[in-house]
C-alpha cells in the first residue's frame, strides 16, 4: 500500500539525503519520488552512493518547479511542519500517516529543505500536518531521517477502510482556491493587502472537509453564479 504515496521533497539542498532517502523508500516499499526545484544534482555521485540498490528510485524521480505541480492527480496530502510555524493541530505520524493509504487514492507526503523546513506557504498546499516528537535536549532531525521515520510508519501502519466517495483532487481544489479568490476580490470581501491570510484561513477550512468531486462542482457553480449575478448588477449600474 505505501507504493501509491509519493515522497516531494521541497527545494532539497543535500545529494548524499536525496540518495539515502532513495534507499529508505525502497526499503519501506515506496518508489515515487518527487523533487520541486532542487538544489543538488541528483544523480551525482554521492546521491548514487547513499542510494545503494535504489538507484532506480532515483533514477525514475520526478523534477518540478513547484508544489502544485508536484501533487497533480493527488487526492489527499499531508506536510511536516514545526511547532512554531503553523497554528493548525500538529498530528503524530502514527495517528496521522495511515489516511494517505485509503485504497484507490493518489496522494503525497511533504518534506521541506534542510535548512527552513516548509514555508507557510507552501504548507497550504497540505490536509493535515504531522510533526516528529523528539528530545528537548536536540529537536533538529536531518532530512533523510525525518523521511526514514514517516516511510516506515506508513510501510507498517494498516490502510484504513474505503470510502464510499472519491475526493477531489488537489490541483482541482487549487484551482477552485483561485476562483474563490478571484471572485471575492471582484465584489470586494477580499482586499488585495490580506488577500493572502484570509485565503490561507477559507484553505484551512475546506482542507478539512475532505470534499468530493461533486461537492467541489457545486461550490464552483455558486462561484460562477456569484460572478454572473455581479457583472449584471454592474452593467445595471
Amino acid at each position: 500500500m505505501p507504493a501509491q504515496v509519493r515522497i516531494v521533497l521541497v527545494e532539497p539542498a543535500g545529494a548524499l539525503n536525496v540518495g539515502s532517502i532513495a534507499r529508505v523508500m525502497k526499503n519501506m516499499g515506496l518508489r515515487q519520488l518527487v523533487l520541486v526545484n532542487p538544489q543538488c544534482e541528483l544523480q551525482s555521485d554521492d546521491a548514487r552512493k547513499m542510494a545503494m540498490r535504489a538507484i532506480d528510485v532515483l533514477e525514475a524521480a520526478q523534477i518540478v518547479n513547484s508544489i502544485p505541480e508536484a501533487l497533480v492527480g493527488c487526492h489527499r496530502a499531508i506536510a511536516t511542519a514545526v511547532r512554531s510555524r503553523i497554528d493548525t493541530p500538529l498530528e503524530h505520524p502514527r495517528d496521522a500517516l495511515p489516511w494517505l493509504l485509503e485504497p484507490g487514492l493518489n496522494t503525497a507526503l511533504l518534506f521541506g529543505s534542510e535548512d527552513r523546513g516548509l514555508s507557510n506557504d507552501e504548507l497550504k498546499y497540505a490536509q493535515r500536518f504531522v510533526y516528529i516528537p523528539t528530545s528537548d535536549e536536540y529537536q533538529s532531525l536531518n532530512l533523510a531521517q525525518a523521511v526514514a521515520i514517516c516511510c516506515y510508519e506508513l510501510f507498517q501502519a494498516p490502510p484504513p477502510p474505503a470510502t464510499t466517495s472519491i475526493p477531489c483532487s488537489l490541483d482541482a481544489l487549487d484551482r477552485a482556491y483561485q476562483h474563490l479568490e478571484s471572485v471575492l476580490l471582484d465584489i470586494g470581501y477580499l482586499q488585495p493587502h490580506t488577500a493572502a491570510s484570509r485565503m490561507e484561513k477559507f484553505r484551512h477550512v475546506f482542507n478539512r472537509a475532505n470534499l468530493s468531486e461533486a461537492e467541489l462542482t457545486l461550490l464552483r457553480g455558486i462561484l460562477r453564479q456569484v460572478e454572473w449575478a455581479s457583472r449584471n448588477r454592474t452593467s445595471k449600474d
